[in-house]
């Protein structure tokens, strides 16, 4: 992908993309003939789909609340000034283990989250989508994991995967795209604490360049990646699939709120309200796609209740927004008499996934994976303060051995509760829609999870000679399910094509299908179902099984 082939921030105005055949502008359609697909969201589900449905010949419009940037133009290495990534909209949080929102899983711009994600590109374990029939826990998906993988590969070859030739676990499969990054130094600790302990690691598979394509440039390891990479090596939703979306004749519009969804007298959603550029505007489409991730995707689905459908579209199973994931990501850290700069390069370019593979000597059900760490400072000021209590002349001395901090830190699998959901309040945000409320509690499995990775990562620590070593107990991160695939509609809110029980030309393809969470990053799954429901809806309409009126 060229270094010019993502779009200038519209604000309102159509961009040009830079293709290798010229400059090419987007297309824009008009509100009031329906389109085949308006899809809501353009991150990891949404952006891909939009890319794979134009690419088919379907007319598509896509909508996202943040606005359009263009990396090279609009992104700074300042950790406050990027801030505008992420969705800071109010939300309420409860339970017993309330959730921290914000960056750490959730964006507003387009491209999603993606455009401020690590990188990490990960597939499950081929059991975990039959994770109740084989594993005893959770559920199952209603997708066959050797299929997932053909998508797996198709999603790898399109970001470019930067990874190991020979990856340790999991069925074989051919090596990725683009050669392993360099270890930095935090990477060598993992290394040496995992061999120490007597455990696999390999270099992490990340979806940035370690070698040129085309016009863009591999990656500097300027360690701003979850801040936006401003020189185009991530390979985001942004820079990857959405350019060729638009070149295939998909219009995106950014600042635009979807605020619900309108269905006529036989219950087929006929388009979405939403507002842009200070009033409200509705787009008929003969087909939907909710893709706002865990916690929009419900709350848009349960804003558009009418009389026909009281408790909100797709909710006849009452599931809507029940069954919320997180994952654990809590961490190790300690100083190392070496200096360390865990700042120079990704922050992810080292994994195990050994407790992922391994269900020996477990007392929980699931799995997670721990990688190397590099918080910018930033961060790494606010978590000491937040999670340690250090202010004043103990913030200042501790933020002294910044250089010589290294940590370890886990994407851990919790288990579906219904118990973790996302309702409506009567409070209402700044477009006039009901506030979501997301209410979360660890159950019993989830804490010996957490309990285990930590004494497992402190160990690994204390085998490469770090001292001062500390837990940070409660972050999580990567929200997920909330609307899971299913065989059937009394359990579940879709079935295995994204395509609602309820409403036939309705949709939902992002991480809130998801039955269970896995112990790794969900953005490589999220995009390989994106690419399984194109393929699903190319089909249904060559058997004249989709909607078009």
């Amino acid at each position: 992908m060229s270094a010019e082939t993502a779009p200038r921030a519209l604000n309102g105005r159509a961009p040009d993309v830079f293709r290798p055949g010229g400059w090419v502008t987007m297309r824009e359609y008009r509100e009031d003939q329906p389109v085949d697909f308006a899809i809501v969201g353009t991150g990891a589900g949404g952006g891909t789909l939009a890319c794979k449905l134009a690419e088919y010949g379907f007319s598509v419009v896509a909508f996202d609340a943040g606005p359009y940037w263009r990396p090279l133009e609009d992104f700074a290495s300042d950790e406050m000034h990027q801030s505008k990534l992420y969705w800071t909209d109010e939300r309420i949080v409860d339970g017993e283990n309330p959730l921290q929102l914000g960056s750490n899983n959730s964006g507003k711009s387009v491209g999603g989250s993606t455009v401020h994600f690590a990188m990490v590109s990960l597939r499950f374990r081929p059991e975990w989508f039959k994770s109740l029939s084989i594993l005893g826990y959770g559920a199952d998906w209603p997708i066959d994991w050797r299929e997932m993988w053909d998508y797996y590969a198709e999603v790898e070859q399109t970001l470019k995967v930067s990874g190991p030739i020979n990856y340790p676990w999991g069925p074989k499969r051919p090596r990725y795209p683009y050669r392993a990054h360099e270890l930095n130094a935090a990477a060598l600790v993992l290394a040496e604490g995992a061999e120490a302990l007597g455990i696999g690691w390999t270099a992490t598979p990340l979806a940035t360049l370690s070698a040129p394509r085309g016009l863009a440039h591999p990656c500097v390891y300027r360690g701003m990646c979850v801040i936006g990479c401003s020189t185009n090596a991530k390979q985001s939703v942004l820079v990857t699939w959405l350019p060729r979306a638009l070149e295939a004749g998909a219009e995106i519009r950014d600042l635009a709120m979807v605020g619900s969804i309108e269905h006529d007298s036989r219950g087929l959603v006929t388009g979405v309200h939403y507002l842009r550029e200070g009033r409200w505007r509705f787009q008929k489409a003969r087909n939907v796609v909710v893709a706002g991730y865990s916690i929009e995707t419900p709350r848009l689905l349960l804003n558009s209740a009418s009389g026909k459908f009281p408790q909100g579209l797709a909710n006849s199973s009452g599931l809507v927004g029940k069954n919320l994931m997180v994952q654990a990501n809590q961490a190790v850290w300690g100083i190392s008499d070496r200096e360390i700069r865990s700042y120079k390069g990704p922050p992810s370019l080292a994994i195990t996934e050994h407790w992922n593979y391994s269900d020996e000597g477990k007392d929980f059900h699931g799995g997670y994976s721990y990688m190397s760490q590099g918080p910018l400072p930033m961060l790494w000021g606010a978590t000491q303060s937040s999670k340690r209590g250090l202010w004043g002349q103990a913030l200042l001395d501790e933020m002294e051995k910044y250089n010589h901090q290294v940590g370890l830190k886990i994407v851990g699998e919790t288990l579906p509760q219904e118990r973790n959901c996302v309702t409506l309040t009567d409070e209402r945000d700044q477009y006039g829609l009901r506030i979501p409320r997301v209410t979360h509690s660890y159950s019993d499995n989830d804490k010996r999870l957490i309990a285990h990775s930590l004494r497992f990562m402190r160990q690994a620590l204390q085998a490469t000679g770090a001292r001062d070593i500390w837990d940070e107990t409660d972050d999580t991160c990567h929200l997920n399910g909330t609307a899971r695939m299913g065989f059937d509609r009394k359990s579940s809110v879709v079935n295995a094509d994204c395509r609602s029980w309820d409403i036939p030309n309705l949709w939902i393809c992002d991480g809130s299908v998801f039955p269970t969470v896995g112990g790794v990053n969900p953005s490589l799954t999220i995009q390989a179902i994106a690419c399984r429901t194109a393929d699903r809806i190319r089909a249904m309409a060559r058997r004249g099984e989709l909607i078009t009126t």
